[in-house]
């Protein structure tokens, strides 16, 4: 299938941007991201305009009441509802899709209609769909021209219409819908059309961020001839204001053919007085062509630091697709006066310089996409930090989990909102670490303290050193992630001084022991009495036959066991030493690669039970650098990042994340990757493009070479950095992020003697292998 997007020219500012500290003798291009990868399969990303980590993401949607639609957009649904400015790239779960604008014409048409039947609702069939960074066109079948830009915080519309009239329906009460929702999803809606034509308006959303706020401002370059207001049940309204729950604003006009209709709208999370000061500060003319060419400009210099050459056009085109999805979440979630609703449900002012995010999918991103900031955007990195400091200060839950929109959502589990701070602050992103510590320290001592489900047990794996199975759901990878955080915060514990519960966590990150059966070697559920779960099947869930009560999150038996991330070493010995587990890799890679039929469809991207479309098991590949075998890493490597990614719209092969995905496929390709990112230590693979340049630690440039690189030779014969030989499977941060030339030579089979030596193995828990 070909698809018709809008590729940026050659010539533009995103294919000759240059790259700081490289010669101009040597430049090299920037590929074109393809914006619709993700928005097929299960991907979950949308195509639409966005700025880098922007407030508003402008965007077509296609459907609400499907898991393909979280982001509200899948790829071949055939007809778009409209046009809303807010979107989640890459999600498990659906919500926002705030403000909906619907320019049409012919008959008012108040509902959507089925995806099955456009003609029965305001639907309208497609073609000529295009996008690039900071800008989205399609042409509508009502003759419609759609053009979509933005700024951070506003969304840009320029809709061309053919001669005659036509209308714009804006409706407050599209949102994702779930069957297992609770009524009313939205309440306390109001709509106002203001004397000098604004149109405000807000609403609370009950969804998957329960009790999120929204308002909004919207200008038009035309005054509409008239305005119907509707209220709840689609009934009219009188006069210039309506409040209730589910309203709409119908905008008519006599003639619309004699020039664009523009519309230009500004989002707060805080109040209406927040959105128009939002509007007046980032849309001071009609421009929208200039607000285009601003969003481009700054969409190259973003995505200008990362540039590749060699391997096949497609990977070329991949890699910048996956560049892109890294720069889109976190979102802004302060006003221009810096005002936003802080974790405690209250209104705060972000420091001079400071900013406050939303979308914030730790337990997925914790793993990749920070490290990936943190070496490539360390400005932004450290803008994310000090958020995710005040968020642990404001939360009655002490590090964030999945946070959004000002709620606390408690989705996954852990609190891994602290990796993401020890990461930041080992590899020397400067931040008040001290300021987390009482938050921290209040998760991980403070049983009295109040749980979401991600917390769940904590006061019995402190006790008994394990979450038993026959208490909470998915009690082995509670043991497990809980292990890491504590790990994690044994860091930030020591950095503040508090050496005593440094100790005690560092301890207590041992606790993944506790669910290994060292009989078996696996992952495997364990009671209150000690006992393991006797009938045990590495395929399944877990011990319940109700499909809800998981003894992993988003794994089994098979992935879960892989799952220790920061103490590699003290898991190979507690398997029995290095040939039993590396025959345990194997056999994770080479098992059949079935599922049981409660398996959520997150587990996805099976080579045999290891599964790249989920988190749990994604730096498994890596362990074999471990146990001296590196050459099987760079093998695997190679097959996930030809196997996993496609330049389609089904070419990411699970949901996106928020940019884990995207960032596993950066790291790998370029040849190594964070298997524990609070090490600071990057693990080799084997890198895919013949050369890269990597703008890193803000104005230094890394060069990664790969010498005989090719199709077929995806294994490392040799290394060196700044061309001295390096024998090491492995690189710390603090030498790539000064920048430098990493160089490869690969070759057809494998050179099983390059990290075989214990001493160049990677380090883990603070530690050699002995």
């Amino acid at each position: 299938m070909i698809l018709t997007r809008r590729s940026l020219l050659a010539g533009t500012a995103i294919a000759s941007l240059p790259i700081g500290g490289v010669s101009a003798a040597v430049p090299m291009p920037v590929a074109r991201p393809n914006l619709f990868v993700g928005t097929g399969g299960d991907g979950h990303t949308y195509p639409g305009a966005v700025m880098p980590f922007g407030m508003v993401q402008l965007s077509p949607d296609t459907d609400v009441e499907r898991w393909d639609t979280c982001s509200g957009y899948h790829h071949g649904d055939g007809s778009i509802m409209g046009f809303s400015h807010t979107h989640l790239s890459g999600t498990g779960i659906g919500d926002m899709l705030d403000v909906l604008v619907v320019p049409t014409r012919g008959e008012l048409k108040l509902v959507a209609g089925p995806l099955a039947n456009p003609d029965e609702g305001y639907r309208q069939r497609y073609s000529d769909e295009q996008a690039e960074p900071g800008y989205y066109r399609v042409k509508l079948e009502s003759g419609v021209l759609a053009e979509l830009t933005v700024t951070e915080r506003t969304g840009w519309h320029r809709y061309t219409y053919p001669k005659g009239p036509g209308h714009v329906l804006v409706d407050l009460s599209h949102l994702v819908l779930d069957k297992s929702d609770a009524k009313p999803l939205i309440t306390d809606a109001e709509l106002t059309i203001e004397p000098d034509g604004t149109i405000t308006g807000t609403r609370r959303v009950f969804r998957w961020a329960k009790g999120r706020r929204i308002f909004f401002a919207m200008q038009l370059s035309k005054k509409p001839s008239r305005i119907q207001l509707y209220g709840d049940g689609d009934t009219p309204a009188n006069g210039t204001a309506v409040k209730g729950n589910r309203l709409k604003a119908a905008l008519f006009f006599d003639e619309l053919g004699d020039a664009p209709l523009l519309i230009r709208c500004g989002i707060s999370a805080v109040d209406v007085a927040g959105a128009k000061a939002n509007l007046a500060a980032e849309a001071k003319h009609w421009d929208f062509d200039r607000v285009r060419r601003a969003a481009m400009s700054r969409w190259a210099e973003t995505m200008g630091g990362v540039r590749v050459e060699g391997g096949t056009p497609d990977q070329q085109t991949i890699m910048a697709s996956a560049n892109y999805h890294t720069l889109i979440a976190p979102t802004l979630f302060s006003d221009v006066d810096g005002r936003y609703v802080g974790l405690d449900g209250q209104v705060h002012k972000a420091p001079a310089g400071q900013f406050a995010y939303s979308t914030f999918s730790t337990w997925d991103t914790y793993r990749a996409l920070h490290p990936w900031l943190i070496l490539t955007q360390p400005a932004q990195a450290k803008k994310l930090v000090d958020d995710i400091i005040r968020q642990t200060q404001q939360s009655a839950y002490g590090p964030p989990v999945w946070t959004l929109q000002g709620k606390e959502t408690g989705i996954m589990i852990g609190w891994h909102g602290t990796p993401i701070m020890a990461e930041a602050m080992v590899k020397g992103i400067p931040a008040d670490y001290a300021a987390a510590w009482p938050g921290i320290a209040k998760r991980s001592f403070d049983f009295t303290a109040p749980d979401m489900d991600n917390s769940k047990g904590r006061d019995l794996y402190d006790a008994k050193g394990y979450v038993p199975a026959d208490k909470w759901f998915e009690s082995v990878s509670r043991t497990q992630e809980y292990a890491y955080d504590d790990w994690a915060a044994s860091h930030i514990a020591r950095r503040v001084g508090k050496t005593a519960e440094a100790d005690r966590l560092r301890k207590r990150s041992g606790n993944w022991r506790n669910v290994i059966d060292p009989s078996i070697n696996f992952a495997r559920p364990r009671f209150s009495d000690g006992s393991w779960w006797k009938d045990y099947d590495p395929v399944q869930l877990g011990h319940m036959p109700k499909p809800w009560w998981r003894d992993y999150t988003e794994a089994n038996g098979w992935q879960a066991t892989f799952l220790n991330q920061h103490d590699v070493y003290g898991l190979i010995r507690h398997m029995g030493g290095d040939a039993k587990f590396e025959t345990k890799l194997d056999e994770l890679f080479s098992a059949p690669s079935t599922l049981p039929k409660n398996a959520p469809p997150d587990i996805s991207g099976l080579v045999g039970q290891y599964a790249h479309g989920n988190e749990p098991d994604q730096h498994a590949a890596y362990l074999y650098a471990y146990v001296g075998a590196p050459w099987k890493t760079q093998a695997m490597v190679r097959r996930l990042l030809t196997e996993m990614y496609k330049n389609a719209p089904d070419g990411i092969i699970g949901n996106d994340d928020c940019g884990q995905m995207s960032a596993w496929f950066l790291f790998s390709a370029l040849g190594f990757y964070p298997v524990d990112p609070v090490s600071g230590a990057y693990v080799f693979g084997g890198p895919l493009f013949d050369r890269a340049q990597l703008t890193v630690g803000g104005d230094k440039t890394l060069v990664v070479e790969a010498k005989g690189n090719g199709p077929d030779t995806p294994y490392i014969q040799s290394v060196t950095w700044n061309g001295r030989p390096w024998t090491k499977s492995w690189i710390d941060h603090v030498t790539l992020s000064k920048g430098g030339t990493l160089s490869f030579t690969m070759g057809a089979k494998p050179n099983p003697a390059f990290g075989r030596d214990p001493k160049d193995r990677p380090p883990s828990f603070d530690h050699l292998p002995a």
